[in-house]
């Protein structure tokens, strides 16, 4: 039998698998850089997008705050003359009332007595003045008790003026504001 000696050959062939393999590995490992570098792009340019779109909606969350800002101060300046309206229309509706209360003053007052000082706070009226005696300030007070525009005189002090006369005397009385029902204010009118 021939000897036919394999070993070259099979080295040789080693060899050429040898190559073929680093060459397979090369190969891979490029497509794998490259993959990772395609990758990295992609991923970078969608990261870039999304700061885009981010700052674009800040500009706009910037712009719509002011906006928003411009409506509250715009709600603050309504709700200011809304306010103020309504303080002129009471003043306005008030108007008559103040006549009537006045009108009202005059009118309980009895004969001997006369007012020095009036002075209003919260619908209170507080009055001073000087009588001719003490009844006299009993008198007035009955008549504001009866009147529809006041109620509840309260008598506060009571002193005697000699100055004035034998039985005068200057009284403070406080008396509170009531507006009377409709049919009252029609009756008088």
């Amino acid at each position: 039998m021939a000897q036919i000696n394999l070993l070259p050959w099979r080295d040789e062939r080693r060899q050429e698998l040898k190559k073929e393999f680093l060459g397979v590995i090369a190969f891979v490992l490029a497509l794998a850089v490259g993959l990772v570098l395609l990758g990295d792009r992609v991923v970078n340019s969608q990261i870039d997008e999304q700061k885009s779109r981010n700052q674009y909606l800040k500009q706009h969350i910037a712009v719509l705050d002011k906006q928003v800002a411009e409506i509250r101060d715009i709600q603050k300046k309504r709700n200011q003359l809304l306010d103020r309206m309504r303080v002129i229309q009471e003043l306005q509706g008030n108007r008559p009332i103040i006549v009537r209360i006045l009108d009202q003053l005059v009118r309980t007052v009895p004969d001997g007595v006369f007012y020095t000082r009036l002075t209003t706070k919260n619908k209170a009226i507080t009055i001073s003045g000087v009588a001719e005696s003490n009844n006299r300030v009993s008198s007035l007070m009955r008549r504001l008790d009866a009147s529809d525009w006041l109620s509840d005189p309260n008598l506060d002090a009571v002193r005697a003026a000699p100055a004035y006369g034998e039985q005068a005397t200057t009284f403070n009385l406080t008396v509170k504001v009531q507006l009377p029902t409709t049919g009252a204010q029609d009756g008088e009118g």
